[in-house]
């Protein structure tokens, strides 16, 4: 917690370059080793160098940025999501991440996931992805979490998310893809982005139906409750969107 504090006044202290009008652009990461036996200095470097590399991710002006704008170029290209859509998802997990006081090396992987969760659509045929109705199993849909998997685990600075990528279709009730997790054997981070994703899907036009009112979408996720959703995450929601 200390160290985090420290690195969010870092972060929060913006460091002009002298004669230039620009601000120094920093990505910082932090770990802890323990005191039991299997805990190491050098596991404790390696977590907090990858909480780094996530941020310089996410950080606009980072060379790796351009890593996670080309393939979400492509998806965007090849599919119905949309940037807009992407970022949406990114505010109501951080809503519901900040209620939750996750630290922020979890918002920054809530983040990640909500920009790259689909991104093994990347493979996928196009006129499945656009095709103007419902989706079935049959129309290969149900692949791309383990596509978009294998891409994470082979990308060294998408690793530390490429589980969440293979989890986010799991279902509370153990229902889902592609290995039937069940309740809080699904990552934190997929139960949130399960909620966000389908109320952003009902609130907005698709090819194949209109865009519910927000009303209708919440009375879906409650209707979902404790099958589809995680139940808290469902009520933490609500009470956002509420408030």
């Amino acid at each position: 917690d200390v160290a985090e504090a420290i690195i969010s006044d870092i972060k929060n202290n913006h460091i002009k370059i002298e004669n230039s009008g620009l601000s120094l652009s920093l990505s910082l990461g932090c770990a802890c080793k323990d005191t039991a036996e299997s805990s190491s200095i050098k596991s404790a470097m390696q977590q907090a160098e990858e909480h780094m590399y996530n941020q310089k991710l996410l950080d606009n002006k980072s060379y790796r940025n351009s890593l996670v704008s080309t393939l979400l170029a492509t998806l965007y290209e090849k599919s119905n999501e949309t940037e807009e859509h992407s970022k949406r998802l990114e505010e109501y997990c951080h809503a519901i991440g900040r209620n939750l006081q996750l630290s922020y090396k979890e918002m920054d992987k809530l983040s990640l996931l909500a920009l790259l969760h689909d991104i093994g659509k990347v493979s996928i045929n196009t006129n499945i992805l656009q095709k103007p109705g419902p989706l079935t199993a049959a129309d290969e849909m149900e692949r791309h979490p383990e596509i978009g998997y294998r891409i994470a685990q082979a990308t060294p600075e998408l690793f530390t998310i490429s589980e969440l990528i293979l989890s986010h279709h799991e279902r509370w009730d153990g229902k889902g893809y592609p290995r039937g997790l069940k309740g809080e054997d699904i990552p934190l981070p997929c139960r949130i982005l399960a909620v966000t994703d389908s109320f952003d899907a009902m609130t907005n036009d698709r090819p194949y139906r209109k865009a519910m009112s927000i009303d209708e979408a919440v009375q879906e996720l409650i209707k979902n409750s404790g099958t589809q959703f995680d139940p808290a995450m469902v009520d933490l929601f609500i009470e956002i969107l509420r408030s």
